[in-house]
């Protein structure tokens, strides 16, 4: 039988269009989906960062599977300004959340061109969830926690169940848990005699059981992650789904949470790429990288790596896995202002060794009146009292000071605890530093168009960022409002 003309070229053609046919219907499939697991006031303080006094085998398995940042920092030391910040890429200073919980009650909207994270993955074609409900076999439940300083219109998030995820791939999920919130409830575990105290804090009684229920607390937070992590599995998702663990932001300690010094800003960050598919460049398996991480080069990382899509024109995080992986960062900034009815104006900067902190308030104390502190942190209180009595060192005497010094210099190579101000120091090496790090804090402000520069009215500070007459501010600090 004799062949009819182009025959043979058309059959090749349609082999070859049967061949390349799964591999286009399957280019959404193999997207990774992304687990987002974010823990809240919460430091570093796991196992596999060497803490003590912490039990927490699921996070440190998950560490030891993918890559463990040790420097990764978020830019505001207080929720609702963090996320604001992670959740669009972008400095909360330029996109005018830089307040907390602030644009609740007046229409605020982001700037043109800054989307959120569910935002931009829905448009990439991913299903996005702020899971609260679990399967009841689970026993675990997500916070579903937003708290951002501007509004959107429409959904935030597609679903908060865990059970449209298996049908609705590739998806972003976020998990939010609450066990390192204050107030600790966690079953008893560490032993307040071995925790290790810091020396800007009284070796007191009271601060030892505080911190050892913060442990506590973070090995209860260890236990849930671990059973996310198995549901995960158990649904056969594990081998398609990018794992990310971090906090908000640092520790709910006294000199921690709404401060800017590392305790304040320092997280723990920890990404396991799932084992079905290749991974980035800059990624292996075990890795402990020590590169600066900003919380904001989380989304425009992730839209590179795993939507395949170019980082957004005016995202201000930078990308650090994968072929278009930016130069390591030089520099980390963050910032805090107004916290509650609490005015402050910090601005700071950290390099490869050196942390600067510029405060534009100095005339303030440390220990500015603070309700939320007041009813929740027993060393806040204990730090008062002791000072009154005289029974506090010169270190932790700083803290409870009529007045905070103007600029702050810290070696974090020898003075990892920041208690040696070398601001103040005449050495003309720690001067250069100083006036360097200045002049980068300067330069980023400007270029950034830091709305801090502009302060909010008094009246709108006085009442917790309230535009509109509701109730006294000292009700509303005490009503039903979610804690800070």
């Amino acid at each position: 039988m004799t062949a009819r003309p182009g025959s043979s070229w058309v059959q090749r053609l349609a082999g070859l269009l049967i061949l390349l046919a799964p591999c286009v219907v399957g280019q959404g499939a193999e997207r990774p989906n992304i687990l987002w697991l974010v823990g809240e006031d919460f430091g570093p303080h796991l196992g596999c960062y060497g803490t003590e006094q912490v039990w927490t085998p699921n996070i440190d398995r998950l560490a030891a599977e993918g890559v463990r940042y040790t420097r990764a920092y978020t830019t505001a030391p207080v929720c609702s300004v963090s996320r604001s910040a992670f959740m669009t890429g972008m400095y909360q200073t330029t996109i005018g959340a830089h307040n907390h919980r602030s644009h609740r009650d007046d229409g605020y909207r982001l700037p043109d061109g800054v989307r959120t994270a569910p935002d931009w993955f829905r448009d990439a074609g991913y299903f996005t969830a702020n899971v609260r409900t679990f399967p009841p076999s689970a026993n675990v439940k997500g916070t579903g926690k937003t708290d951002w300083n501007f509004n959107v219109k429409g959904p935030l998030f597609d679903s908060d169940r865990w059970d449209e995820l298996k049908s609705h791939q590739p998806f972003l999920a976020q998990v939010n848990f609450k066990e390192t919130h204050r107030a600790f409830v966690s079953p008893r575990r560490a032993d307040p005699a071995k925790v290790v105290i810091p020396p800007y804090y009284p070796d007191h009684p009271i601060t030892r059981e505080d911190y050892a229920k913060y442990l506590d607390a973070a090995s209860e937070l260890d236990e849930k992650v671990g059973r996310v992590l198995k549901q995960l599995d158990d649904d056969g998702l594990a081998d398609r789904t990018i794992v990310i663990f971090q906090s908000d932001h640092g520790e709910a300690h006294v000199r921690g949470k709404q401060f800017c010094y590392e305790e304040g800003l320092h997280i723990p960050l920890i990404i396991r790429w799932p084992k079905a598919l290749p991974a980035p460049a800059l990624y292996r398996a075990g890795l402990v990288e020590d590169r600066l991480v900003a919380s904001i080069d989380l989304l425009p990382t992730l839209l590179d790596v795993a939507a395949g899509k170019s980082k957004p024109a005016g995202m201000q995080g930078e990308v650090f896995l994968g072929a278009h992986a930016d130069a390591p960062r030089p520099y980390v900034f963050g910032a805090r202002d107004r916290c509650d009815e609490t005015v402050f104006r910090f601005r700071t900067v950290r390099d490869d060794r050196y942390r600067y902190i510029r405060n534009f308030m100095p005339e303030r104390p440390f220990l500015q009146a603070n309700d939320y502190k007041e009813r929740s942190y027993p060393v806040w209180n204990l730090i008062k009292e002791l000072a009154k009595q005289g029974k506090l060192t010169p270190e932790q005497a700083v803290l409870a000071a009529p007045t905070m010094p103007p600029e702050e210099l810290y070696d974090l190579k020898n003075d990892p605890y920041e208690i040696r101000n070398l601001a103040e120091s005449n050495n003309p090496e720690d001067q250069e530093v100083l006036k360097r790090l200045r002049s980068v804090v300067e330069r980023w402000i400007e270029e950034t168009n830091d709305q801090g520069r502009t302060p909010e009215p008094p009246e709108v500070a006085a009442a917790e960022g309230a535009t509109r007459p509701r109730t006294k501010p000292a009700a509303a600090k005490k009503a039903k409002r979610p804690i800070p």
